[in-house]
């Protein structure tokens, strides 16, 4: 008989042909949908933040999902989407006018009126002068010279972006419907579509259990926590901005979010050079009621915010976040912001399962080996109940 093994044989060389039949077919699937892969993650990550609230209109409306979800993609759009669209094209305009600013200001070669300046503040002004003469004015052609070529590169990107317009318009047209679409179906069909996925996964149910509920509550932490408190921080920054006159308030305000999603530095990045302007420019009491607001109000938001919306349990190594942070950011674009915490919670969980899982297995068998060595039976007992964590 050509077939004189086991029925099992049989059985896995058909596993291993629907298997690489589905991984083909998976993989085309991808390719299909990777066009469409940021609007649909921003539906995702959108859908998580809110589904709260889509939860208790649910029962308001009598549990009638399609009436629930169309309610709450409409909110969205409304109360998210097209403020962000019109926050970001409004801080587009003013960044081109500030990069023109920028540049006739450094033509004029003001940059070097700042070492004078900061030589006037009292206790740390020469210093300061010294510094800054050193490591800013002695340079300072060669600072003019970068920063107006790199005002010039965003000048032709945006020239280009004008000539293609036609088209950018289409592809985000085209995005635009397809994250409103997902997002109707993800708030009326997502905790399925969950589920089906969990089921399918051929993993232990408790080792399911515990990376769901990480990734979970990491995307919780980053969406609702992080993305909550960047904007109370960004719009808080673009009040103050605002109030205190400076130039380009919106631009500033838009900046100030972006950068606060950074583990280091954040909202400082953006308001500390704010301040020296002020400095620079002869306003001081704004630059200290600025570094006072910085400090006190946006500063505090993070500390009193984060613990309040994160929760202890999504805490996730500073380091390590910082390069996913970052990494993802570089990778991703925007989108990884949120992408790189939710692979590096994954990455931690897998590996604590294999510590509690495998390693334990070989703990065990260690503390087996040794119990069936020569030498006095306390000892032995002792050794592996020290091994195994018992005191």
């Amino acid at each position: 008989m050509p077939w004189s093994g086991s029925m099992m044989t049989r059985r896995q060389l058909f596993g291993l042909i629907f298997l690489l039949l589905f991984l083909v077919l998976l993989w085309q699937l991808i390719r299909i949908l990777e066009p469409f892969s940021p609007p649909i993650a921003w539906a995702v990550i959108l859908a998580t933040a809110t589904y709260p609230l889509y939860t208790r209109l649910w029962r308001l409306v009598g549990g009638r999902s399609n009436l629930a979800a169309a309610l709450m993609t409409v909110i969205v759009l409304l109360a998210v989407v097209l403020p962000a669209i019109y926050g970001i094209i409004l801080a587009g305009h003013q960044a081109v006018e500030a990069y023109d600013q920028v540049a006739t200001w450094l033509k004029a070669g003001r940059i070097q009126d700042l070492s004078s300046l900061l030589g006037e503040i009292p206790g740390i002004g020469p210093a300061l002068q010294r510094w800054v003469g050193e490591a800013i004015v002695s340079r300072s052609e060669s600072i003019q010279t970068s920063l107006l070529e790199g005002g010039k590169v965003v000048s032709s990107f945006l020239i280009s972006q004008s000539v293609d317009f036609a088209m950018n318009a289409f592809l985000l047209a085209t995005n635009f419907i397809v994250m409103i679409f997902t997002l109707f179906f993800v708030f009326r069909d997502g905790e399925h579509a969950f589920a089906r996925v969990r089921r399918a996964i051929p993993l232990e149910e408790d080792h399911k259990e515990k990376i769901f509920t990480r990734l979970q509550t990491t995307l919780h932490a980053v969406v609702r926590g992080t993305l909550f408190t960047a904007l109370a921080q960004g719009a808080a920054a673009g009040i103050i901005y605002f109030f205190l006159g400076l130039p380009y308030a919106t631009f500033l305000g838009f900046l100030s979010f972006l950068v606060s999603f950074l583990p280091f530095g954040g909202t400082a990045l953006v308001w500390v050079p704010l301040a020296l302007y002020l400095l620079f420019t002869g306003a001081m009491v704004k630059a200290i009621i600025l570094v006072a607001a910085g400090v006190g109000l946006v500063g505090l938001m993070d500390n009193l915010l984060q613990p309040i919306l994160v929760g202890a349990e999504a805490r996730l190594p500073m380091l390590p976040l910082f390069f996913a942070s970052i990494g993802g950011l570089a990778y991703y674009g925007f989108l990884g912001l949120f992408l790189g915490p939710i692979l590096l919670a994954a990455v931690l969980e897998t590996f604590a399962i294999y510590q509690d899982e495998y390693q334990h297995r070989n703990n065990d068998l260690i503390v087996t080996a040794e119990s069936l060595s020569t030498g006095p039976p306390e000892a032995d007992l002792f050794k592996g109940e020290e091994h195994m964590g018992v005191r």
